[in-house]
């Protein structure tokens, strides 16, 4: 999706977006994959407007930090108002294309090197050069770190039949269902996936060397 498109339906996007009905529970099933710990610091690339915030602030808890990158402000601007002010000093928030960003000095400023995991949710479907973001993204990740892909796909089985449905979603928000974007974790040694929703949601994740 352009950014112009966004800019336009940034405060009514959780709304549009079908969160509720379908897409958050591809959030949850990712979360629970993930395995955050207390301190971590997290890469939230694409965050939008911050549907993933709340499970990952949780998950990393009070010294963890959750840096979230959009290239459209008025999403980043509906992601701010998400986080409260209680939590506001563990959120950055950076405007940015993903297919160009470099982290050093995004990291040098949350007072680490690398980061301890790298989430995208929705996002890389949406992003025309995804596997540069991803590249980007994958070298500020520390050895060891975590990686978490969310994407959507052409629903399987008996959920077929609601394939012209999923395509309408995918095309209304810009999202290729066709990418498969979590393949690039495909051979990691504890690659762990699961599906929802009729198989039209993915999750991947992994823990990348």
């Amino acid at each position: 999706m352009s950014s112009r498109r966004y800019a336009a339906i940034a405060r009514a996007y959780d709304v549009l977006s079908g969160e509720w009905p379908v897409y958050g529970a591809g959030r949850r099933a990712g979360l629970a994959l993930l395995g955050l710990r207390p301190g971590d610091t997290v890469l939230d690339l694409g965050c939008g407007t911050g549907l993933n915030f709340a499970g990952l602030l949780d998950a990393v808890g009070p010294s963890g930090r959750v840096i979230g990158v959009d290239r459209s402000p008025q999403m980043l601007a509906a992601a701010r108002r998400r986080v409260s002010s209680a939590r506001e000093s563990r959120v950055r928030l950076v405007k940015a294309d993903a297919e160009t960003m470099h982290y050093a000095d995004v990291l040098a400023d949350a007072g680490g090197g690398a980061f301890d995991a790298v989430v995208a949710t929705y996002a890389l479907s949406v992003i025309d050069d995804w596997p540069a973001a991803w590249r980007a993204a994958r070298a500020a990740l520390r050895p060891g770190g975590r990686a978490l892909i969310v994407d959507m796909r052409r629903p399987t089985g008996a959920a077929r039949v609601l394939t012209p449905l999923a395509l309408l979603a995918c095309a209304l928000g810009g999202s290729d269902i066709d990418a498969s974007p979590w393949s690039v974790l495909d051979g990691a040694p504890d690659r762990a996936e699961v599906s929802v929703r009729g198989g039209h949601i993915v999750a991947v994740a992994a823990t990348l060397p």
